[in-house]
């Protein structure tokens, strides 16, 4: 199967697990993810074929569509074997997909620049104006409460379903500017930061209106 062919089944396949969902992490995603790789990759003369791939399969393997960390890695593995002749191309695709997300900050840094790019691609649509959008999504598909001006975190757990959505703003989005890998990368990120601010500016203001703003 040549890459073309591969790059297509991939596309199918992923269509196909992510068809019905309603988190954030649909093909959508996928195919933003996907561009803003392969534009990263041509600018850092980074392997396109890598960069496309593991962007195209990542959230098959999110231990938040499984039910475990490991069934999903297992998944993407499988369905690698089955359509990719290159041991080696599997390795780097699997190792940039079970080392890219952001774990509560626990993750170490990605080993090659794919994995970097792919990274960086991934972070960048989860800030800014989609990334917003993506955020309350991913809370209203858990039941999560929007905002509680009370809400505190005492040692609370990156997975824990206890948070409010504005919370998340905190925990990860507003953190992604900094931990970006790519000079390409961090110029867009400042951008889409900038509005995330703007944007909780406009909503706490919103949410502290008084009787005298009626």
């Amino acid at each position: 199967m040549n890459v073309n062919d591969i790059i297509h089944s991939a596309e199918q396949f992923v269509k196909k697990e992510l068809e019905s969902d309603h988190t954030g992490h649909d093909w959508w995603h996928i195919e933003r993810v996907r561009r803003l790789a392969l534009e990263i990759a041509k600018l850092e003369k980074a392997d396109p074929f890598i960069c496309e791939l593991a962007a195209l399969l990542h959230d098959v393997a999110d231990e938040k569509l499984n039910v475990s960390k490991e069934a999903g890695l297992d998944k993407v593995r499988t369905w690698l074997f089955d359509h990719v002749e290159d041991v080696q191309v599997i390795e780097h695709v699997m190792t940039i997909i079970s080392t890219m997300s952001f774990n509560g900050g626990a993750n170490p840094p990605m080993d090659t620049l794919e994995g970097q790019i792919v990274q960086d691609a991934d972070r960048l649509d989860a800030i800014g104006a989609i990334g917003i959008a993506r955020t309350f999504t991913y809370g209203g598909s858990k039941g999560r409460v929007m905002h509680d001006p009370f809400f505190e975190v005492t040692d609370t757990h990156y997975r824990s379903p206890n948070k409010t959505t504005i919370y998340h703003f905190y925990e990860k989005l507003l953190k992604l500017k900094d931990l970006m890998n790519t000079a390409h990368a961090r110029r867009m990120a400042e951008d889409r930061h900038e509005f995330m601010l703007r944007y909780l500016e406009q909503f706490y203001k919103e949410w502290n209106v008084t009787e005298d703003n009626h």
